[in-house]
């Protein structure tokens, strides 16, 4: 792909690549894959290494068995996860603050019988037949007291700091009362062609706008009729309104605050950063703060004069390669060759304390640094934080911290700022997955936490602690984990105690580099004499998985667990698919799975990006348990050209909240010319968090 600019409009002005025809990736369009990721997918896997592990089984089991036809599963060879599961680790599960509500079977999401949404191409926020929505909050939204009403020919770097930022992602619900709760909000990336008129602004002030509108909003609001229905208290009324951005001062916390690499000319002590980029997913804390993750941070960063080449190793393994957005012309510490310690700085977990607007927000460094989708936390069972993660990333791992110090839940004043150091001291570890071969019919296997470093020690030889945080997908690589395929939002379940993982997709996956595995297992149709043949193209794993694992004795913070594939995304009629062992006739296709969440029963609910099935991304309840295990329904689906994420269902079971990000993003598509006007109150597109609810 190409980017012009032509000289009436000072942005970015896509074209397709050439021979390029609709969408590059599903429903994701060219222009996503530019601004989303700095088209990540042209870049050469930032993954070298070639880990022998899991496929070993597989190679075997091909031998025995011949269940791979052509990198492909045939007809009927496809049992996975076969039991079903009845609960049980639920003691294991404590998680967040309750958000507010109590379960009820009224308008129960969780228990509602519905009609599953059809696929479609609406440019509409569509949900199941006898529920509705509202729209809480808009791009452009003030925020803050005293921040201006939006005016897209108006926009400045100052309103854009005080009003509701571009593109939504995680949305987290803290209670403030039985009526009122914080609403907290990422804001993950900008695209320049739909956020602005052309002709209005100059190059630069698209440049310094565009910064200013990411990082996150904390916004108030409460609940409003009919129930389940929720509203934006007014900025004037609510003194936890917060809008974090560019110039938001955060606090780098654990060993890597103060080292060498992360010192700049503005930050010579290396200890506070300014300003949070291509925040993704995220969680709610037992502690009641909201965890952000920092994810493609590496497109935005520019060559100038050239790369330090003291780095090239640790650029490359994170994919900086200096195509930025020309942000350097207007900050210098986007412009390599002047701050070449500046992308260190990004990368990492955010803790924010929504109850205290005044506090700093943290980048905890022994989380490690990757591209981040999102953090969520459970308790060992003897108290201990447990942090689960996923690097999103072609071949990349799943990783888990556990803190040294264990939560304390008596609700005192000293027991919350206990709480806020238990993410800056324990033991951080990326997970290696074997399966156990598929003569029993499964995918599934056993998986070990391997140790990377604690806040004191490193497990890596010729590392130090240092060394395997900044830089930790160097350190894993030289252990040998499992590479996966795109491992997006992994969550614990609140009530089965099992944790899910978010594996999205891997075009690649079956080629030489990357051989199919018992956990990755769908490979190209160019695979011919073995799963291990070199291809030269390759469909691979285009719809992608979510993964179920239990924890070794239903302790989070046991180095060992089971898993197995829960689901294997699809059509339905496809062999290869598979729905918890439910009946594929009953179920809605899904595709290309991103963020997790769960109700108050346990069901699991998935939000999608990049449908490659032909429809809109939306979201869909799956239960985990139970004779309906696996049975995959499509609860609503997400304008054209938007992805939905979140998502997130109150602990009473009447409202789900999402976030439609990039509505109308799609080739050709301009703010004068929109491939989509939703939510529908302006002429051009507005991502915003919508909340569904039954209706009357």
């Amino acid at each position: 792909m190409t980017s012009v600019r032509p000289e009436n409009r000072p942005l970015l002005a896509l074209a397709p690549a050439s021979g390029a025809e609709g969408n590059r990736h599903g429903s994701r369009s060219h222009m996503t894959c530019f601004f989303r990721c700095g088209n990540a997918c042209d870049q050469p896997e930032p993954n070298p290494t070639d880990h022998v592990h899991v496929r070993d089984e597989i190679a075997r089991a091909v031998g025995r068995r011949g269940f791979l036809r052509g990198g492909t599963l045939t007809a009927g060879a496809l049992i996975v996860g076969g039991v079903v599961h009845s609960g049980g680790l639920a003691a294991a599960a404590t998680q967040a603050p309750r958000r507010p509500g109590a379960p009820s079977g009224h308008g129960s999401l969780g228990q509602a019988a519905f009609t599953p949404v059809e696929p479609n191409r609406r440019d509409a926020f569509v949900t199941a037949q006898g529920f509705d929505h509202d729209v809480v909050v808009r791009w452009g939204d003030p925020v803050v007291q005293g921040a201006p009403e939006f005016d897209a020919h108006a926009q400045t770097v100052e309103s854009a700091r005080q009003q509701f930022g571009y593109n939504c992602d995680y949305v987290g619900l803290l209670p403030l009362d039985d009526d009122e709760a914080l609403l907290v909000v990422n804001h993950e990336y900008t695209d320049e062609n739909l956020m602005f008129p052309t002709g209005a602004y100059s190059a630069d002030d698209v440049k310094r706008i565009s910064i200013a509108s990411h990082g996150m909003s904390v916004v108030t609001v409460r609940r409003h009729k009919p129930a389940g229905s929720w509203k934006r208290t007014g900025p004037g009324r609510s003194p936890h309104n917060r809008r974090l951005h560019d110039a938001t001062v955060f606090e780098l916390t654990g060993p890597v605050a103060g080292d060498t690499r992360v010192r700049t000319t503005a930050d010579p002590a290396g200890r506070n950063v300014l300003g949070t980029l291509n925040n993704c997913a995220g969680g709610t804390t037992p502690w009641g703060t909201v965890l952000s993750g920092e994810e493609n941070f590496n497109q935005y960063f520019d060559k100038g004069a050239g790369l330090d080449p003291r780095y090239a190793a640790q650029y490359a393994r994170y994919g900086i390669t200096g195509s930025g957005r020309g942000w350097g012309t207007v900050d210098p510490r986007f412009d390599l060759s002047k701050e070449p310690h500046e992308p260190h700085r990004f990368g990492w977990i955010v803790e924010v304390d929504p109850y205290d607007p005044t506090s700093t927000p943290r980048k905890h460094t022994m989380l490690g640094r990757f591209k981040h989708e999102g953090a969520n936390i459970a308790l060992s069972t003897d108290g201990h934080a447990v942090a689960y993660m996923g690097d999103d990333e072609r071949g990349d791992y799943l990783y888990r911290f556990v803190s040294a110090a264990k939560y304390d839940g008596s609700g005192t004043k000293a027991a919350r700022a206990h709480n806020l150091t238990l993410l800056t001291k324990g033991t951080l570890y990326v997970a290696k997955l074997v399966g156990d071969g598929t003569e029993d019919g499964l995918f599934d296997g056993t998986g070990t936490w391997l140790p990377l470093a604690s806040d004191t020690q490193s497990f890596v030889d010729g590392m130090s602690v240092q060394d395997v945080l900044l830089f930790t997908r160097l350190a894993a690589d030289k252990v040998a984990p499992t590479k996966m395929d795109r491992p997006e939002d992994v969550e614990p379940n609140p009530v089965n105690g099992k944790v899910y993982a978010a594996l999205t997709n891997n075009s690649n996956r079956g080629n030489a580099a990357m051989p199919v595995d018992e956990a990755n297992p769908l490979a190209s149709s160019q695979v011919r004499a073995s799963i291990a043949a070199p291809l030269t193209k390759a469909s691979g794993n285009r719809n992608g998985y979510v993964l179920e694992m239990t924890p070794g004795g239903g302790d989070h913070a046991a180095t060992t667990f089971t898993w197995d594939l829960f689901l294997v995304c699809g059509d339905p009629s496809a062999p290869e698919t598979w729905f918890g062992g439910f009946d594929k006739s009953k179920v809605s296709p899904i595709s290309c799975p991103d963020n997790v969440s769960f109700d108050s029963a346990g069901n699991l609910w998935i939000s999608t990006d990049g449908n490659v099935l032909g429809s809109n991304d939306g979201v869909f309840r799956v239960p985990v348990a139970g004779p309906n295990r696996g049975q995959v329904q499509q609860f609503c689906t997400v304008p054209k050209g938007a992805e939905a994420c979140g998502p997130l269902v109150t602990d009473d079971d009447r409202s789900l909240f999402v976030a439609v990000q990039h509505p109308g993003e799609i080739d050709g598509a301009s703010f004068e010319q929109p491939a989509s006007t939703w939510p529908h109150t302006d002429a051009f597109p507005r991502p915003s968090v919508v909340v569904a609810f039954k209706s009357r």
